[in-house]
């Protein structure tokens, strides 16, 4: 599991939640925050972005790890992600989809801690190997 404190989780949350209120979603009005946290302590977050053509939709799992690889960041250690619809208290955790897995599979490997939040005070943590066994990445086209 992750090596933040809680007080260090509930931050990482925190900044999921602000993401979260950038949101773009007018299809679904199920909005999603991400808070990615690099190796060396950096907070790069990220919101989802609907399309009309729903196809070039981005997660906010995936334009949190975009923004950070754009900027040279490619080792991560914890992700939290924060979803409800818009207006509304989500009553599950929101977690990642299964091509935003693949994604942070990509970078993080399945030692990545994504905590997976209602609040700050309410949330769960998975590794991502958890999430998604057997994964696919690197190493298996070598």
């Amino acid at each position: 599991m992750s090596e933040l404190t809680r007080e260090e989780k509930q931050a990482l949350i925190r900044a999921a939640l602000d993401a979260r209120t950038r949101a773009v979603a007018p299809y679904s009005r199920f909005t999603v925050g991400a808070a990615l946290r690099s190796a060396d302590g950096q907070v790069f977050t990220g919101c989802n972005i609907e399309n009309a053509a729903f196809t070039p939709t981005s997660c906010a799992e995936r334009t949190a790890l975009f923004t950070a690889v754009s900027q040279g960041v490619t080792r991560f250690t914890d992700i939290a992600v924060v979803g409800a619809k818009m207006g509304e208290v989500n009553e599950l955790v929101t977690a990642p989809c299964g091509v935003c897995r693949q994604a942070l599979y990509e970078f993080c490997g399945p030692s990545l801690n994504v905590i997976m939040a209602k609040t700050p005070d309410d949330f769960i943590e998975r590794t991502l190997g958890e999430l998604l066994p057997f994964g696919f990445g690197p190493a298996n086209i070598e």
